[in-house]
């Protein structure tokens, strides 16, 4: 018999998602792809957390008289204290991997090393950036818009997370988080969560636009083309390293992140 899409009780589920993708204080209490599958289907909703987190940060700051470049400065940097810098070392490691040009085994020796290469650097450089300046953007239109972007941005980083540990996408080693979670996900239930965080995105564009139709379509669009760029790099990932790992996640996220934020600024 085939184990339920969520393990018994949820909690579980809810317990490594927020265990395994943020700080806060919650423990794992079980460690099993039963719950690596519970977890990773709830991971959205770790993001969520973080995304409101996040925005709290930026508009406090808006609220105490600072301008919308300080505020992005906040919103941006509470996603990586919530998870210690660990998806944004995640991305530098795997522009180090990736960039090397080696063959796999090589490239995941270079993923595993503790320094960061000039590829990783300049990658989060530009990532940052990318991140402060559409947050900016987004503060400098409207409180509310500010916060849709950090919150739109926290869930749909996490929505990757989910759709990359769908069945059928191998694990590159192993050992590590990426070989816990690989291929936990079925199909079906990642896609019906994927559906869910876009519609729950519309409806959070909506209220945040006064109702505006076209702010709704437009969050939907931010999370579409948040996992669409997050899928590209997961099958070139696979590709070159032969599976994903718990780097390939962490660059996973940030990309669906900074891509959100993009299409929220320019909208």
């Amino acid at each position: 018999m085939s184990s339920p899409i969520l393990p018994l009780p949820p909690l579980h589920g809810l317990r490594f998602a927020f265990g395994t993708l943020t700080v806060l204080p919650v423990r794992v209490t079980r460690w099993d792809r039963e719950a690596a599958r519970g977890g990773m289907l709830c991971a959205p909703v770790a993001g969520l957390v973080v995304g409101v987190l996040a925005a709290a940060a930026g508009v406090a700051l808006l609220l105490l008289g600072a301008g919308p470049l300080l505020a992005a400065v906040a919103s941006a940097a509470v996603p990586a204290v919530l998870t210690r810098g660990l998806h944004l070392d995640g991305l530098a490691d795997t522009a180090d991997g990736l960039g090397s040009g080696k063959p796999a085994e090589d490239a995941l020796r270079i993923m595993k090393q503790s320094d960061i290469g000039p590829f990783g650097v300049i990658t989060l450089l530009f990532v940052l950036l990318a991140q402060v300046a559409a947050l900016a953007e987004a503060y400098g239109g409207s409180w509310a818009r500010g916060a849709l972007a950090a919150v739109v941005a926290g869930t749909a980083a996490r929505l990757a997370l989910t759709l990359a540990a769908r069945a059928g996408v191998p694990a590159a080693r192993p050992d590590g988080l990426g070989a816990a979670v690989a291929g936990v996900v079925p199909r079906g239930g990642a896609l019906l969560v994927g559906l869910g965080v876009a519609g729950a995105a519309a409806g959070a564009g909506a209220v945040a636009g006064s109702y505006d139709l076209g702010r709704a379509v437009l969050a939907a669009v931010a999370v579409v083309l948040a996992v669409a760029a997050a899928e590209l790099l997961l099958r070139h990932c696979v590709r070159r390293f032969g599976g994903v790992t718990g780097d390939v996640f962490g660059g996973l996220a940030e990309t669906a992140a900074t891509t959100a934020l993009v299409v929220l600024a320019l909208g």
